[in-house]
């Protein structure tokens, strides 16, 4: 037995487990692992390095992600605000927020303007908006009286339910027509921008802290 190979081979396990870990996008079993390394291997090392507009004036692929994902986000509030014209909501913060309620049960309001990476002056605004629709509720917590919890109220949930079919079909387009393979790709990717991202956003730093905490973490 070439043992050199089984070493290789439980290298090769270990990594697979410590990159699932993080994006869990395959099954942890045998089917998982092949599908991982078909994903991870098949690409070629001689990729072609795609073009940009200003790539030949110098502009960096740092500033092409950046102008994408920003407007990739507009492109999504557009078919967003297109899904929900003509109905009670008045944004697309809105009908998210209310979406986090059903899926994840009651928490306070500063949970759900977290989870929504929103600053507290916006997410308050669009919480009373809820609160005044009677779509959402507040109470006293039973773990801590001073403050509040929230949860998505029957009229809030047939609200929802009545769009939800725009709603999908919102959330669907913007994917475009990436494969399944492609889409994969890209969960892994944004997974990846997340992790880096959130634990700087959740340490509530003032604008000019920031940048720089945000610079000695990417230099770690």
């Amino acid at each position: 037995m070439d043992f050199h190979l089984l070493k290789d081979i439980i290298d090769l396990m270990w990594e697979f487990e410590n990159s699932n870990s993080k994006s869990n996008i395959f099954s942890n079993d045998l089917s998982g692992f092949k599908q991982w390394v078909i994903f991870s291997f098949s690409k070629s090392e001689s990729m072609v390095e795609p073009d940009w507009e200003g790539k030949k004036n110098g502009r960096s692929p740092e500033s092409v992600i950046s102008t994408f994902i920003v407007h990739m986000n507009r492109y999504a509030k557009n078919y967003s605000k297109s899904a929900i014209y003509g109905s009670d909501f008045s944004t697309q913060e809105d009908f998210i927020y209310l979406i986090n309620l059903k899926a994840f049960g009651e928490m306070t309001k500063m949970e759900l303007i977290k989870k929504n990476i929103q600053d507290k002056p916006v997410g308050m605004q669009i919480i009373n908006r809820l609160i005044s629709q009677d779509w959402v509720q507040q109470k006293d917590s039973e773990t801590d009286k001073r403050s509040k919890v929230i949860n998505i109220t029957a009229k809030g949930l047939e609200a929802l339910d009545k769009q939800m079919g725009k709603i999908r079909q919102a959330t669907n387009i913007v994917s475009g027509d990436l494969t399944h393979s492609e889409k994969m790709e890209l969960i892994r990717l944004l997974n990846k921008l997340n992790d880096f991202h959130h634990p700087i956003y959740c340490q509530n730093l003032e604008p000019d802290e920031l940048l720089n905490e945000a610079l000695k973490t990417k230099e770690q």
